[in-house]
């Protein structure tokens, strides 16, 4: 095992990362912008270099500062997080190549599952079930024209290199497809340098709907779960939950079987997530594998309870998984809002100081966040601030649970979406459970305000009454309540591990 690693990134995921490796007997260590440094994740951790301006380009985007800081701060291993180079297979040959640990799948891999093409060629010859289309770049309208024909309207024209939602455009006929390859193209090219599209058939009724797998060096692999991720804006999950509400034991053990297959095609290593579109009439499809931890595994960790951080570095130390896909059993519900510091009308972020701020607590309740009372929001970086999860013992009691904890956060000095969050909790389709990717495109119920429809002078009484109360905190030695760790309520039984 290792005695010290770099956490090669920033706010809430560096923060979560840290707090495993310190579960472990491990150091943490890690870099930072000039604009962050004083984040909560370099005051977390037992040192940080500093690897450029506030730009990411210039700073956390800069593979060999990154490398550098890791031999200079002593540490063996750098784990990458997610966003920035977590997906980069050159800088993952880099960390190898400079005698340190990579903490991620082989670069191989990376590149294979990078490529959107080469992905779905790679999955297909392994039995993997794709979306009807092709496997290869079309450029010409005619040729494209000539699939949708053969296929089907509507199509998908999706950015070979993409994500994200760019480079991607539904398009229902003939006038359409023409029109839209060409701005697809030149959106893919000045997104990822790479204009290559290709077209598939549009899923009626679609459900994003993700496998978390993880596999070791030693050839065992599993699949732990899925997450149901429907409920999007811009092709931008908003709300994740675990498990899905729309299938059932049967197409979970399926999906799970290839999703396994598919991690096995292109020789995975470490935590993995492979995407399925999911059809009304419960036929699914490869959609692209994330070849890195995902935003949401907070779901997961809290149904199935392990913590797949403490695998991933387990497996990339060598360790074998400690667990047989028998071990791998559900337990209740979990529930994700993310979180941001965003207006909730135009959606742009809303950077600024936090001047007060007070997390919820309480029975299966968990916090990820990459801020405290004394944080800045920067417009360099991702908007999103924290994670809150609730888990349940069923998914109406999850639902609650995460409507009394988005009541009890207060977070004042930027604007949120809390008030996006409520909405989406009190739409009837999703109460019921019943919703695919269209569910935000429909209207959503008249909610509270951003600020949970509370004035904010209650608010600032709750917050500075959170602060007094950390203070006494501190008088007496103990941690403020906004940095103690997480942990996952509500289990009789924990995996190993976990």
């Amino acid at each position: 095992m290792f005695d010290r690693v770099l956490v090669a990134n920033r706010g809430e995921i560096a923060v979560r990362v840290m707090r495993t490796l310190r579960d472990l007997g491990i150091s943490p260590v890690t870099v930072h912008s000039e604009a962050d440094a004083h984040a909560l994740h370099v005051r977390m951790a037992d040192a940080s270099v500093c690897v450029g301006p506030e730009a990411s380009a210039q700073s956390y985007l800069v593979g060999e500062r990154v490398i550098a800081a890791a031999k200079q701060l002593g540490a063996q291993a750098i784990h990458p997080g997610y966003g920035f180079l977590s997906e980069n297979a050159g800088f993952a040959r880099a960390v190898a190549a400079a005698g340190l640990v990579w903490i991620g799948p082989p670069p191989k891999a990376i590149e294979t599952m990078g490529d959107k093409l080469d992905a779905r060629r790679t999955v297909e010859g392994a039995g993997v079930p794709v979306v009807p289309g092709v496997s290869r770049p079309v450029s010409d309208p005619q040729e494209a024209l000539a699939i949708a024909r053969q296929v089907g309207f509507p199509v998908m024209l999706k950015a070979s290199a993409g994500g994200g939602g760019k480079g991607m455009r539904l398009v229902h006929d003939e006038p359409a497809l023409i029109k839209g390859l060409e701005a697809a193209r030149r959106e893919a090219a000045g997104a990822f340098g790479n204009d290559a599209v290709y077209v598939e058939k549009f899923v009626v009724e679609p459900h994003h709907v993700e496998i978390q797998v993880m596999c070791d060096a030693h050839g065992n692999a599993l699949y732990i779960g899925e997450r149901e991720c429907s409920v999007q804006r811009r092709h931008q999950k908003v709300v994740e939950e675990c498990p899905s509400p729309f299938i059932d034991e049967a197409q979970r053990v399926a999906m799970g079987e290839v999703a396994v297959a598919a991690a096995k095609a292109c020789g995975y290593v470490g935590a993995g997530t492979v995407e399925f579109l999911v059809g009304g009439d419960k036929s699914f499809y490869f959609l692209e594998m994330n070849t890195r931890l995902q935003v949401e595994h907070p779901v997961t960790e809290l149904v199935y309870g392990v913590d797949l951080v403490e695998l991933q570095v387990r497996v990339a130390a060598g360790q074998a998984l400690p667990y047989t896909q028998a071990d791998i059993q559900p337990r209740g519900h979990a529930v994700e809002c993310r979180i941001y510091a965003e207006d909730p009308v135009t959606f742009l972020p809303s950077p600024g100081r936090i001047t007060a701020l007070s997390w919820p607590e309480g029975p299966g309740v968990r916090v990820d966040a990459g801020v405290d009372a004394s944080s800045t929001v920067p417009m360099a970086y991702d908007p999103m601030v924290a994670k809150l999860c609730t888990w349940g013992s069923d998914r109406a009691q999850a639902i609650r649970r995460m409507r009394r904890a988005l009541d009890e956060t207060s977070i004042l000095g930027i604007t949120t979406n809390i008030g996006l969050h409520h909405r989406v909790l009190t739409h009837p389709a999703f109460v019921a459970g019943r919703y695919d990717t269209g569910v935000l495109s429909t209207p959503l119920p008249d909610g509270p305000t951003p600020t949970a429809g509370q004035p904010e002078a209650v608010l600032a009484a709750v917050a500075i009454a959170r602060h007094v109360a950390d203070e006494r905190r501190a008088a007496q030695g103990q941690a403020p309540a906004g940095l103690t760790g997480w942990k996952i309520e509500g289990h009789e039984r924990m995996l190993r591990g976990g």
